[in-house]
């Protein structure tokens, strides 16, 4: 595979990812063995996938935890071996907490476990419905976990290891927005999304308070691409679902998914 070739399809600083990716793929190919990985974004399963694609000895599989997993381990595997559930290596945990006494907040749990020095890639998605909360971790991780993650703010918790057969649905929080921006510039989506200026888009993404793929951003003129998400503080989420084509004044239509802060 000519990886120029295959690079100049991709934003710049994606380069490293690919090169990860294509190591992956030829340890699958080259000692005939499945490859497994940690939790990688939506942005990063559609890169895997693409390339995967062009490979001929190896096919990719992904998995989550559930069927609507945004966070997800990926594992390469030549065409011979039936990947299983158990090969993705994955422990579903939920957080005990006094239910009667407080509530607890998607961003509070994120902010718990990256403050603790945990790695984004060790867990996947943090699932809510109602008062009950879990994670999907790296099974490997949940000791560490358990003894790392005793609070979350100031509420008491405790994170406890719980069969698959008692996972919640999460509640879907994402409302569809149908738009047409100038750019795919980080600072057009911000605005489009939040209805925000984009003096203010700007502003907010200069200070650091804009992540892409849970890394941070300062730079209003970072194109993004389909599956990137963004965490904007004190705004919510967003998620690049598609780009539709360019409409007759040169716009660029654009389907976004947004959560806004609060929900």
């Amino acid at each position: 595979m000519d990886s120029d070739n295959v690079k100049q399809h991709f934003r710049p600083d994606e380069a490293p990812f690919i090169d990860q990716v294509q190591g992956w793929l030829a340890t699958a190919t080259n000692e005939y063995r499945p490859v497994l990985t940690d939790f990688m974004n939506p942005r990063q399963c559609y890169i895997a996938q693409t390339l995967t694609n062009r490979q001929d000895e190896v096919n990719m599989a992904s998995n989550g935890g559930w069927n609507g997993a945004e966070m997800r381990r990926l594992l390469f595997y030549p065409r011979y071996y039936q990947p299983l559930s158990a090969d993705f290596d994955i422990q579903l945990l939920t957080i005990s907490y006094p239910v009667k006494f407080t509530e607890l907040h998607h961003r509070q749990v994120l902010g718990t476990l990256m403050s603790a020095g945990i790695k984004r890639t060790t867990f996947g998605d943090i699932l809510h419905q109602q008062e009950s909360w879990q994670l999907l971790v790296d099974s490997k991780m949940t000791n560490y976990l358990r003894q790392q993650v005793t609070t979350i703010g100031r509420v008491h918790v405790k994170l406890l290891p719980i069969s698959f057969d008692d996972i919640v649905q999460p509640e879907d929080d994402w409302e569809e927005l149908t738009t047409t921006v100038s750019s795919l510039r980080v600072d057009s989506i911000v605005a489009a999304a939040f209805n925000y200026s984009r003096n203010r888009a700007k502003t907010a993404i200069e200070r650091g308070f804009v992540r892409v793929n849970w890394e941070e951003v300062q730079r209003p003129d970072y194109s993004l691409a389909i599956h990137d998400q963004l965490s904007v503080r004190h705004a919510g989420r967003i998620r690049v679902n598609a780009v539709n084509g360019i409409t007759r004044k040169g716009k660029i239509k654009t389907v976004l998914n947004v959560i806004k802060a609060g929900k």
